[in-house]
Parts: C-alpha cells; structure tokens; sequence
C-alpha cells in the first residue's frame, strides 16, 4: 500500500505544478498515469510543439516545460506510478480514499486530486480489419522501450510529432525504419520534417508517402504489412513491428464511475472556493475540471492546483492556522528537518 499526503491522478503539467505547491506546505504528493512518462500531453503527444502562454516564458517547448516543472519539484520528493490507470475508489472510515489502478496498486491518501487533463489517453487505432490479432505481437501503439526494437524492421504511421520523433530516433537502433503517411505533408515541427528529409536522403529512412498501411500479416508475429499508395497495386512490407502513431484519444475513463457531477465529459468543481467536487476530499484541477468561465489552459491549471493545496492543508490540519508569504522570502524546512538552499515559500502553522 502507497501512501501520501495528496494523491494526484495524472501527471502532466498541472500535476506536477501541484507537487510542488504541496511542498511548499509540507504535504507529500504520489503521482499516477497511465502514460509510461511524465508530462500528459506535452511529452506524448507533442513534445516539440512551442507553448506561449506560460508566464515569464514567450516561447517553451512543451517538452522543455515538462522538464523543468519534473526540476522544480524534485525537491519534495513525489513519488510515480507510471503506466498504470486509476481504476476505482474506495471511501475508508476515517475519510481518506484507497485508489487502486488496473494492475492492482493500491495507493491511500486524505486528499485526491484529479488532474487528469483531458482524462486517460487511448490510441487512435487504425481502421485495419485484422490489427486486434496481433497487438502486442509485433503492433504497438506506443513506444515505452526503444531497446525493444535494436536490430529490427519497423514500419511507422502517422504524420504528428510523435510519428517524426520516434523515426528519428529508432535510426540509431533499428535495422530499417520505414515511415508511412497519407499525405506529403506532414502536420509535425518544420525541424523535425527537414531531419526526416536529410535521413531519408542519407538513406536511413525509408519515406513512402503518400500511402497507407491496409493490412497486416502474419502468424503468431507480424511478418509484414500492406502498403496502399494512390491507385497502384497493393503489396506487402516485410516488418517485425508496426507501430501506428494516430495520437491518443482523451477520454474519462474509470474515473466516471466514481460517483462524481459529470458535465460534457468533464468534472463540475466549486470554482468559487477551492476546486472541490461533489465528494469531499476529492478535487479536480486542469483541464479535467468545469465550472462557468473555464478556460482549458495551463495556465488556469496551476492557479487551481495552488489554491487546491492551500484547502487540501486546511482539511488535512484543521486545527492548525498558517501564514503563506511570497517564495521569495527564504527557505523552507524540509521533510527530514533541514533548510533547503534554494529560496522558497515560508510556511508558518501556528497550532
């Protein structure tokens, strides 16, 4: 059994703000995703992609964002479950809530925070009539360990960033990359295109555009895939894995069946206090969360995940008071008692 202070479901960007708001007041913070790396959206989906609504930043990769948000919480210490989903919830006598995930972790906590984005990611998988037969016999719809593919022939779909990148980077590792897409034009960063172009005329990649994968074959493993291009005839790529990065579809997922006021598939918080849910104790910050006047910003996320921790302290201690000054007053104690160099919020409770 995990146990924590606050127990946040999702780690992207507004969860991991919350960690260190969290630690600013002491509280520990566990993380979960079903995603196999920190970050949400910004890592999976478009790391590359330029953000510009991030204050004292007029431009930040969404990549480079996750990563100094991952720095600058790392001083308290969250702990991660990666790759496993919030699958149910469970009120215990004294209040807190057990929450276990699809592969059997069982995390408790006072205070859940749901910070989920768009909610779970499922793969947008391809209209292939066969493509069930063979997932996790050689077709992935995620790359979670590179080493998986070294000396092997992999064929990618897709046009996005996560198609691109991953092309790139499995030059160095597999035996052949071949990269499929339906169109010449990819919707991806103008630098990762021109790098596909260079590998392609160096010839590390093979570009078939514009096509499409119709079909996949094989026994027990996929052995090839079918490769459409305009109206010429049909044929068959030999391959070891195909891999179709569609991007992810967002979805609620178990999280809907908590008992929580669902509105157009998103949570109905009290905006007017602290971002609280129908069920006390659980709260819902970033983009996963509704009320009048939401804007799905980042942005809007950090602002709720800061007053979320200040209501969350207040129900974790009732029967202390505290004084909240500006970060950059001093330091503040750490968990084992000793005072972090780097200049943060101090916290005073007064019992």
């Amino acid at each position: 059994m995990i146990t924590t202070d606050i127990l946040i479901i999702g780690a992207g960007p507004t969860g991991l703000f919350t960690v260190f708001e969290a630690g600013l007041l002491k509280l520990r913070c566990h993380l979960i995703d079903a995603l196999p790396q920190a970050g949400g959206q910004c890592s999976e989906i478009y790391p590359k992609k330029p953000i510009y609504d991030i204050p004292g930043f007029p431009e930040i990769l969404a990549g480079d964002l996750t990563t100094n948000l991952l720095e600058q919480c790392k001083q308290f210490e969250p702990g991660f479950t990666l790759g496993e989903r919030a699958e149910t919830i469970e009120k215990q006598e004294d209040g807190s809530f057990i929450v276990t995930t699809n592969k059997g972790t069982k995390h408790k906590a006072p205070i859940v925070a749901i910070a989920g984005g768009l909610g779970s990611f499922e793969p947008r998988k391809p209209p292939i009539p066969n493509i069930a037969n063979f997932e996790d016999k050689g077709v992935e719809y995620m790359i979670r360990e590179p080493e998986l593919y070294r000396d092997k022939k992999v064929v990618i779909a897709g046009g996005g960033d996560s198609a691109l990148d991953w092309s790139i980077f499995l030059t160095d590792i597999a035996k052949s990359v071949t990269l499929v897409h339906r169109r010449n034009e990819f919707r991806g960063a103008l630098d990762s295109v021109e790098k596909v172009q260079e590998l392609k005329d160096a010839g590390k990649i093979n570009l078939i555009t514009p096509a499409e994968i119709s079909g996949v074959v094989g026994d027990n493993h996929i052995t090839g895939v079918v490769i459409s291009k305009n109206n010429e005839d049909e044929y068959v790529l030999e391959t070891d894995h195909f891999i179709p990065l569609f991007g992810l579809a967002p979805k609620l997922g178990p999280i809907a069946n908590w008992g929580l006021e669902i509105e157009k598939n998103a949570i109905k918080v009290n905006n007017a206090l602290d971002y609280q849910t129908n069920i006390p104790g659980i709260y819902a910050i970033g983009d996963v969360n509704t009320y009048p006047g939401k804007l799905k910003l980042i942005l809007c996320g950090f602002h709720e995940a800061t007053l979320m921790c200040q209501s969350a302290f207040q129900r974790i201690f009732p029967d202390k008071k505290y004084v909240m000054k500006y970060t950059t007053v001093g330091g503040v104690d750490g968990f084992d008692g000793t005072r972090k160099e780097a200049p943060k919020a101090v916290v005073k409770s007064i019992d």
